[in-house]
């Protein structure tokens, strides 16, 4: 019993430093998927919530975007990583992400006595986007379709609804300046959004311990100049590009330190936020 005390009694600096804090959390990989997970997930956020602490959602879909287009007969295409996305394709996508994923990770917190609300990029005008004009290593323009990239981010809904005891999960879908659709990757929305909210924190969900040097063990810290010359080297790519892209930008618009951490692990947030140790890699300038 005594340790068990002593375990609460570790949590409560961090309590204390990130009370009435906002912390940005990408939702993804097998966290989103395995159900034992997703449970320990909404219960880490509405843990948080309980304590003071302001979480805010994104998530992605990619894999979920995929089965449904294969189901309704239409081949997913990628150029450089990107899924091209023509209209039909767009349809498919804001189906997911809104309509069903969104709404399912919703009802799970509000489910186990959270108060979540779900929102895409056209509510509140919260992600104002433009074409993301891709470009192949050789230089050359490629049309992708309405695939975007983030041009502003409005958060006065997400600060109305952290005012009021909400969680906002938000779904990448921005809204163009004539009223488009755009498909934005999740990892650089929530970027965006915590440098936008200034974030204390923002956390990466991922499939991996957390990002390796070029001796395959892990980093528990990583700089931006130490980012940058990993990229170069090609041991940072695929995947884990736009999470650390996402976190640099982050950084740059004033959260504190992002972390990638493995979301596989049960109650993984928790784990880094309220221990010494913490888990997985931080990033900072």
């Amino acid at each position: 019993m005594i340790g068990r005390a002593e375990i609460l009694m570790e949590t409560l600096p961090y309590i204390r430093a990130f009370q009435g804090k906002t912390l940005v959390i990408k939702y993804g990989g097998a966290a989103m998927e395995q159900a034992d997970l997703k449970e320990s997930f909404a219960l880490d956020v509405i843990l948080l919530r309980y304590v003071g602490i302001n979480p805010v959602i994104v998530h992605g879909g990619g894999p979920q975007i995929g089965a449904l287009m294969k189901r309704l007969g239409k081949e997913p295409r990628f150029v450089g990583g990107m899924r091209v996305t023509d209209a039909e394709t767009m349809d498919i996508v804001e189906m997911v992400l809104v309509g069903k994923i969104n709404k399912e990770i919703v009802g799970l917190i509000n489910l186990h006595g959270g108060r979540a609300v779900g929102l895409s990029g056209k509510d509140g005008n919260l992600i104002r986007a433009r074409r993301l004009t891709h470009r192949t290593p050789q230089g050359e323009a490629v049309d992708i379709g309405l695939v975007g990239e983030v041009e502003q981010i409005n958060p006065q809904a997400i600060k109305l609804l952290e005012e009021n005891g909400f969680i906002p999960v938000i779904a990448p879908v921005g809204v163009g300046a004539a009223g488009e659709t755009y498909n934005i990757n999740a990892d650089l929305v929530a970027g965006e959004l915590a440098a936008a909210l200034v974030a204390e924190k923002l956390i990466h969900l991922t499939d991996v311990d957390g990002i390796q040097g070029e001796d395959g063990t892990l980093l528990s810290t990583l700089t931006r100049k130490d980012a940058e010359r990993l990229i170069r080297a090609g041991v940072i790519e695929g995947g884990m590009l736009p999470k650390v892209e996402s976190s640099l930008k982050a950084l740059e618009g004033g959260t504190a330190k992002c972390h990638i951490i493995d979301g596989r692990i049960p109650h993984a947030i928790l784990l880094e936020i309220f221990t010494k140790e913490g888990i997985g890699t931080e990033i900072v300038l």
